[in-house]
């Protein structure tokens, strides 16, 4: 007899999408890491809010989108209503990324990135974090790019080897940062704290602002320290992952 393939091998394309609702209900069931959730709005049956409730219990996300976005995603044009974007590795959580630098006997090293919606931005993030010796990666639930397809790619491998926690709300896990030691570092153009002046060799977690806004005000708010990296030309700021990738080799330098 044939014997059938896994949910993710056999209904998840390259891309990680996963179409319909018994496929989804499958994934589910076989505890693929799903990523996030995309229901029709205004879609009310059991069988969605069964999907919701389920998808929401396992971490992800979800979503309600108009049935045009569920068409432009579709490959089959046949979602019935659902589609859901598997992740391409589940989730650690915030105390395993701290754990990891316990049992190396390592003062943590962590990147905070507040709403980073480019998943290149991220994969690149994460890729430089790993390269650096950080610890892991940590995001949140709602308006950023996940462990998707194109951010795997991006990492160049390095989502595989980085732990990445998402997390519901990022000024309540700075402040549980601070109860764990941790100094919080957000990067803004504004900031009282040149880069050069700023100390990293303890605990320490790097905040990123997103790609257009920055740091949100509540975010800020939690940061210890407001550091600004020197800009000796015409522009006055850096993309999101140049950024990340100049405070994270400063730690590295300090560190040495």
């Amino acid at each position: 007899m044939r014997q059938r393939r896994p949910v993710q091998e056999q209904e998840a394309g390259a891309d990680g999408i996963i179409e319909g609702r018994n496929a989804v209900i499958e994934a589910l069931r076989a505890g693929v890491a799903l990523d996030k959730v995309y229901l029709a709005k205004g879609e009310t049956d059991a069988v969605l809010g069964h999907i919701a409730s389920t998808a929401r219990n396992q971490g992800a996300v979800v979503v309600e989108a108009d049935r045009r976005k569920l068409d432009g995603m579709s490959r089959t044009h046949a979602h019935q209503g659902v589609i859901a974007q598997a992740a391409v590795r589940a989730y650690a959580s915030v105390a395993d990324i701290l754990a990891q630098a316990r049992a190396k006997g390592e003062a943590p090293l962590v990147v905070v990135c507040d709403e980073l919606s480019d998943p290149h931005n991220l994969g690149a993030v994460i890729r430089t974090a790993e390269c650096a010796g950080a610890h892991g990666v940590i995001i949140p639930k709602r308006r950023s790019a996940g462990l998707t397809a194109v951010v795997a790619k991006t990492s160049a491998g390095a989502v595989a080897h980085l732990p990445v926690a998402r997390v519901p709300n990022l000024p309540a896990l700075l402040k549980d940062l601070k109860q764990e030691g941790l100094w919080i570092f957000g990067t803004t153009a504004q900031g009282n704290t040149p880069l050069y002046q700023a100390d990293f060799k303890g605990p320490a977690a790097l905040v990123i602002g997103s790609e257009g806004a920055g740091m949100g005000r509540l975010v800020a708010q939690c940061c210890d320290f407001q550091v600004s990296i020197p800009m000796k030309g015409k522009l006055n700021s850096l993309n999101a992952s140049a950024a990340a990738a100049i405070l994270l080799y400063e730690a590295v330098r300090q560190r040495q």
